[in-house]
């Protein structure tokens, strides 16, 4: 344990250091360095939760530590896209019979996206180990572990107190193939395509088939790097869809934040409950570019937080701090619980 200590300071001061080299391009910047690939698992049921016209269940008004409908995830396949081949990952918590849930719509990276349809839908449950975080989410308190060491004291008992207060209610993760958007010309309208579909078949399907609570203000969309930019880019699209668009070190450069600042003006005009959240670490690559995109929405006088944690851009993050904070945000955001506030500097 002392040499795991040992090792956990070495690696913050070496994060502080590290946040003091130059931007690169968001467009050069290779994926984080992968892991082995996992194979993934046999493919999951595809039976809907709630079949067409069967009663709409209510929405939950309180959280039991009780489930009494089991988790599942299923596994959709889209043929034929404006990209291609799409497959869809959607990862249902255990929740109470009748009940319906928010929805949060995750893209991964450019590492996964890399693998393939099949593989790369897979990014969040296999790679990032999004299901351990809702079970460690639901079982609370959370320790230093489950955030791959890369916690400070004072986040850690903030995310432990917010728990504590309002017990994690569950949210459904829908996870579909993040194309690779950084190829070629890098246009922001890269994303126009996603977004016309997850509004006109993937959305109306989930709340056809499993639990999904159907209002706009209960979907969020978030993603991290290559899939923060998709996440920001499609809820700029459809911001009608969506009540909170997160972004977890997305892969922008310095000089998309007035344009992006101007689209997200646009979007909040047409949906004035719309709130936006960006989180970076001390050494993500795109950092400056985070805290640049930051301080356009806040000159446009734009809902935005930005958070700045400890860390690198890399799994154990993902796996860490990354779906920790991402499921937290959405799953308080989209039922108008209040957020954990940004650490203290």
């Amino acid at each position: 344990m002392a040499a795991r200590a040992l090792a956990g300071a070495l690696t913050l001061l070496a994060l502080g250091a590290a946040c003091e080299r130059p931007e690169p391009s968001a467009h050069a910047r290779a994926a984080p360095s992968a892991r082995a690939a996992t194979p993934p698992t046999s493919a999951a049921a595809t039976s809907p939760l709630h079949p067409p016209g069967a009663p709409t269940p209510s929405a939950r008004t309180s959280a039991s530590p009780r489930p009494q409908q089991p988790g599942a995830e299923l596994t959709w396949t889209y043929p034929h896209t404006s990209y291609g081949l799409l497959h869809v990952v959607v990862t249902v918590p255990a929740h109470h019979a009748g009940e319906r849930l928010p929805v949060l719509v995750a893209f991964h990276g450019k590492g996964e996206a890399l693998k393939g349809p099949a593989r790369g839908a897979r990014g969040w449950v296999e790679d990032y180990a999004l299901p351990r975080a809702l079970r460690r989410l639901a079982a609370p308190p959370l320790t230093d572990a489950d955030l791959e060491h890369l916690s400070t004291p004072g986040r850690l008992a903030q995310l432990n107190a917010a728990l504590a207060a309002r017990p994690f209610g569950g949210v459904i993760v829908v996870t579909p193939y993040t194309p690779n958007i950084l190829a070629g010309s890098r246009s922001l309208e890269a994303a126009a395509p996603m977004a016309r579909w997850l509004v006109d078949e993937l959305l109306p399907r989930l709340i056809r088939e499993t639990p999904a609570l159907a209002e706009p203000s209960a979907t969020g969309v978030d993603g991290v790097s290559l899939g923060g930019r998709m996440a920001l880019l499609v809820g700029l699209a459809a911001p009608e869809r969506f009540g909170t668009v997160g972004v977890l070190q997305p892969a922008f450069d310095s000089f998309d934040a007035s344009e992006l600042a101007r689209r997200a003006a646009r979007a909040v005009a047409r949906n004035p409950r719309l709130k936006f959240r960006l989180l970076t670490t001390h050494d993500d690559y795109f950092l400056v570019a985070t805290r640049s995109i930051a301080r356009a929405f806040e000159s446009a006088r734009l809902p935005v937080e930005l958070v700045v944690l400890p860390g690198p851009h890399d799994y154990a993050f993902n796996r860490g701090p990354g779906v920790y904070e991402m499921l937290l945000l959405h799953d308080r955001s989209l039922r108008g619980w209040p957020t954990l506030p940004p650490p203290a500097p």
